[in-house]
């Protein structure tokens, strides 16, 4: 069956549909044996398709499974400094996965992970919206903070929509809330409190989509069911 390459490729579990679509323009694609052009069709199972000379990997069975990332682990899959990786906890699984989206070396909570690049780019797309909720940890808490919080705000020249904001709990000047936001700029919730007046203790991703953390237990991990990868692609 004809496909596009980025999305053989992505398919494969090499990597997602956006980076398969670089190492196109790049010029590190080929298939049988001609540099590929952005766009173009193959047939996976007739063509030879290679990234940076390498055949990719046969299409496999797609993984789906959810972690509770620890504080102190970065999500990117190769890191300069040496730190630790927050793949390296789900090496268990048996299969090359990568996370989909981001959540930063000081957050903790939900970080899904796949080898399925076209679910990968469903979730991270900004026109599917995907609502990520988080409860943070904040001092310098006050009721003006609290509701310049719900504002929205300009972040990288990108206007933000409203996030809904629930307060859980209040001790002085510290507070615990929860906060749901539609996009995934960098550090956002950071950011947002930080402009509210607060500055985050804690911060930790409790749901994606309908999608729970539940009482799965730092650093442990699980594959979803079959009913939670169909409720997130739909």
């Amino acid at each position: 069956m004809m496909e596009r390459l980025q999305k053989i490729i992505a398919s494969s579990g090499v990597c997602s549909r956006r980076q398969a679509e670089k190492w196109i323009v790049e010029g590190r694609v080929r298939c049988n044996g001609e540099v590929a052009m952005l766009g173009q069709c193959a047939d996976e199972s007739a063509d030879e398709i290679t990234v940076d000379g390498k055949p990719i990997p046969s299409v496999r069975k797609h993984v789906y499974l959810m972690l509770n990332k620890p504080r102190g682990y970065v999500t990117t899959l190769s890191d300069e400094k040496g730190r630790k990786n927050a793949a390296q906890l789900v090496s268990g699984c048996g299969v090359r996965v990568y996370p989909v989206g981001r959540l930063d070396m000081d957050s903790e909570g939900l970080l899904l992970f796949t080898n399925d690049g076209e679910f990968a780019n469903l979730l991270m797309h900004p026109k599917h919206e995907v609502c990520k909720t988080y409860r943070v940890w904040v001092n310098g808490f006050s009721d003006e903070g609290l509701q310049q919080l719900q504002q929205p705000i300009e972040l990288d020249g990108y206007l933000i929509r409203p996030p809904k904001v629930r307060l859980i709990r209040t001790q002085e000047n510290r507070a615990v809330v929860e906060v749901t936001i539609h996009e995934g700029r960098n550090r956002q919730v950071r950011r947002m409190c930080k402009n509210a007046g607060m500055n985050v203790q804690k911060l930790l991703r409790v749901s994606e989509g309908k999608l729970q953390l539940g009482d799965l237990k730092p650093g442990a991990w699980r594959y979803l069911t079959d009913a939670e990868v169909q409720q997130l692609k739909s």
